[in-house]
């Protein structure tokens, strides 16, 4: 995942702010796959002196996500929740944009490089502040999914690739149903539009 980064110091300070919910929908549409945020935090620290991790999380009323929270916090992220608002018209809002700027923002003069791991291209403003601030800024995220302005505003942009991320039994299955229906060929193979919306 990092075999196209730039050589890094081990006296090199580094902040990492995680969108959790950018990445959960990334993965799971383009890979059907979830990150393994601890294989993660691992690959982008690579032996820099990590001064704070950072994840950011939206949960929804009705998921219990305390084991998932936890798992983050064992392997070594401090977490922000945000319950997910649901609008009288059905719509929902839950994001992180305004926290994570904040929170960044804040830390910049402890920091030498702020690592973002998103592809909001919301964020183009955040970098371009940080960048005034003399922070050296990594964007890491899915190529497919990443805002292209967000990647030109950083001085690095890490794709995430399949060694940080893990099937779960589910997905798996759907795939072997998939193959079997193939082979026997069945075409209806349209599991994939189930991800988008659970």
């Amino acid at each position: 995942m990092l075999s196209n980064s730039v050589a890094r110091g081990t006296d090199q300070r580094v902040g990492i702010f995680v969108d959790v919910q950018n990445m959960f929908y990334s993965a799971r549409t383009l890979h059907q796959s979830k990150v393994d945020y601890s294989k993660l935090l691992g690959a982008l620290v690579a032996g820099r002196k990590l001064v704070r991790a950072i994840a950011y999380v939206v949960q929804k009323p009705d998921v219990d996500q305390k084991g998932f929270l936890e798992a983050l916090r064992r392997a070594g992220y401090e977490i922000r929740v945000r319950e997910l608002m649901l609008r009288d018209d059905g719509s929902a809002r839950g994001d992180w944009d305004v926290g994570i700027t904040i929170e960044a923002l804040a830390m910049a003069h402890k920091l030498d490089t702020v690592v973002l791991v998103t592809g909001d291209g919301d964020f183009v403003p955040l970098v371009d502040a940080l960048r005034k601030q003399g922070c050296r800024v990594e964007i890491v995220s899915f190529e497919q999914s990443t805002s292209n302005e967000l990647i030109r505003s950083s001085h690095e942009f890490i794709p995430i690739t399949s060694e940080v991320l893990f099937k779960e039994e589910r997905f798996v299955k759907e795939q072997m149903e998939r193959q079997i229906a193939s082979s026997e060929g069945n075409t209806a193979g349209g599991n994939y539009g189930l991800y988008a919306n659970e």
